[in-house]
């Protein structure tokens, strides 16, 4: 794709708008910690945070998301900091909104949606994912066109390719919702290449990896089969489904590592990742990771419980495994403090034992990077598997059944 698609953004200074919508029950303390997530996407995507502005409202303004005494308080201090050259927005903003903000600030205007889906762009290496991310791209800028798009008739060789009267935006239109039918018609082959590729692995248990972004789901596949996944500290480090065959005590089966959740994830990448989560649908096991070390990571819980619950309906084992324990740290109390005890005051033997005692989903309690009770994960995953292997082929007998044929995938 052209650089008007890619909008890089490299080492820029940026500045962050959140609203507390109290029609939606936010509170200072819910858009802060948002913030700090839109923050790590800024920096994952190469642009470094100077400033935060946030507005109570009760709702956000129809024309400019913010009220317009806060947007003049914004303008004011980008005239005093020229420096600054992007403005992030924590909500996607509608077409109306992004072009009377843009015309106020007079500067490049991102919203949520625009900047994962740049960072999508840039980590995207295989076809299928680079397809799926220019897919999703498209679908958002397509009501956008009065504001980025020019010149896009070049690419269709230009003469001939108007109609009588037709104005550059019908011609942008046009041309974009044809290249949207082809990468729809891509992503149909590609899928069935999937399919088959993923009918020829159906004589193996299948276990996937699923959780927020950045909880170390690919470090733990590493450990596990003995691979090397790329891993590191940042937000969707894995766009592409990585599949790999493991075996504990003789028992083979497929680990898929998946792409990570992430709150108020673009409607357009989830359509456009539908065939990415098949790994996740069609899984016999789902291993749900949680970043135990992360303030918040019970309501990363519930967000991935949510997007799940969306992908696959089905009722399958589940394991919810809490990593990142030679990370956690908590604020011990005073003894004469009588105020309530917060999420942050709990210990970590405290958290498992609310967890376990909840027994809704069995709790394993984990370093990847460490490899802390790594033998005790691998037995109750072993465990599971097994009994599903035995269960489907009761008279195979896998410990010396030849799976090499299988290898691995991408």
């Amino acid at each position: 794709m052209g650089d008007f698609l890619n909008n890089k953004i490299e080492s820029e200074k940026a500045i962050l708008i959140g609203v507390i919508d109290q029609s939606q029950g936010m509170t200072e303390e819910i858009v802060n910690e948002y913030l700090d997530e839109l923050d790590f996407l800024a920096l994952t995507a190469g642009a470094e945070t100077v400033k935060r502005f946030t507005q109570k409202l009760q709702h956000s303004h129809p024309k400019t998301f913010v009220g317009t005494g806060k947007l003049e308080e914004i303008s004011a201090y980008l005239e005093s900091n020229p420096e600054i050259s992007l403005v992030i927005f924590d909500d996607e903003l509608s077409p109306s909104q992004l072009r009377n903000i843009e015309r106020e600030l007079k500067c490049k205007i991102l919203d949520r949606t625009n900047l994962i889906l740049d960072i999508f762009a840039s980590r995207a290496q295989t076809a299928n994912a680079k397809t799926q991310v220019e897919l999703a791209q498209y679908q958002y800028l397509l009501p956008r066109l009065t504001r980025l798009w020019t010149h896009l008739e070049r690419q269709r060789g230009g003469i001939g390719m108007r109609g009588p009267g037709e104005t550059q935006i019908e011609t942008d239109r046009r041309i974009i919702l044809e290249k949207i039918a082809k990468l729809k018609e891509d992503l149909k082959k590609i899928d069935k290449q999937k399919t088959v590729q993923r009918k020829n692995r159906d004589k193996m248990v299948r276990v996937a990896l699923v959780g927020y972004t950045n909880v170390g789901k690919s470090t733990l596949m590493n450990v596990l089969s003995k691979s090397d996944v790329f891993a590191e500290n940042k937000l969707f480090a894995t766009l592409d489904t990585t599949v790999r065959k493991v075996v504990i005590q003789n028992v083979p089966f497929l680990l898929a590592d998946t792409v990570g959740f992430i709150r108020k994830l673009p409607h357009h990448l989830v359509e456009s990742f539908k065939s990415t989560l098949d790994e996740v649908r069609e899984a016999d096991i789902i291993l749900h990771v949680v970043d135990i070390s992360h303030p918040n990571f019970e309501d990363h819980i519930n967000v991935v419980n949510e997007t799940m619950a969306e992908i696959d309906k089905k009722e399958k084992p589940r394991f919810l495994v809490f990593n990142k324990i030679d990370a956690f740290s908590y604020v011990k109390k005073d003894e004469d403090d009588l105020t309530p005890k917060l999420r942050e005051n709990y210990s970590l033997d405290e958290l498992k034992k609310m967890w376990i005692a909840k027994g809704d989903t069995p709790c394993l309690f984990i370093s990847a990077k460490e490899k802390d009770n790594i033998e005790e994960f691998r037995e109750q995953v072993y465990n599971v598997i097994r009994d599903i292997h035995s269960a489907r082929f009761p008279y195979n007998n896998f410990l010396y059944h030849d799976y090499s044929s299988l290898g691995e995938e991408e």
